[in-house]
C-alpha cells in the first residue's frame, strides 16, 4: 500500500498544465456603478450578452456605465398562505371549521397541537 501513494502534491488542487499555447477568448471590462458609490468591474467575453444591471455587494442594483435604466417588469405580489387558503374555502366555511375545532377542544375530545 505505501508504494502506491502519491507524494509531494495535493491531488486536484493544482494542475500540471501550463498556459503556454492557450488562446483566451477576447474580453473587455464592463463597469457597473452602484447608487451607494461602489464601482464593480467585471470581465466579459466580447461575444457575451452583458446585463444592464448587476447586484452590488451591498445589495443594491448597479447599473452598467453609459447605459439606460431598463424597463421594470410588472411584479406580481407574492401569494400568502391566507390567499391560497381563500382559493379553496370561503371565510364562512373557515369560521365553521374553527368553531367545530374549538368546540371539540373545549370538550376535551382533542388535545392542543393535534
Amino acid at each position: 500500500m505505501p508504494d502506491r501513494s502519491l507524494r509531494g502534491m495535493s491531488i486536484g488542487a493544482k494542475s500540471m498544465e501550463s498556459d503556454e499555447g492557450v488562446d483566451f477568448a477576447p474580453r473587455f471590462q464592463a463597469y457597473y456603478d452602484c447608487p451607494n458609490g461602489h464601482t464593480i468591474i467585471l470581465p466579459f467575453s466580447t461575444d457575451a450578452e452583458v446585463p444592464s444591471v448587476w447586484e452590488c455587494r451591498c445589495g443594491e442594483e448597479a447599473l452598467l456605465r453609459d447605459s439606460e435604466q431598463p424597463d421594470l417588469k410588472p411584479v406580481k405580489p407574492p401569494r400568502t398562505h391566507w390567499d391560497m387558503l381563500l382559493e379553496r374555502r370561503s371565510e364562512e366555511e373557515l369560521q365553521e371549521l374553527l368553531d367545530e375545532r374549538l368546540t371539540l377542544l373545549r370538550a376535551g375530545k382533542i388535545r392542543r397541537g393535534s
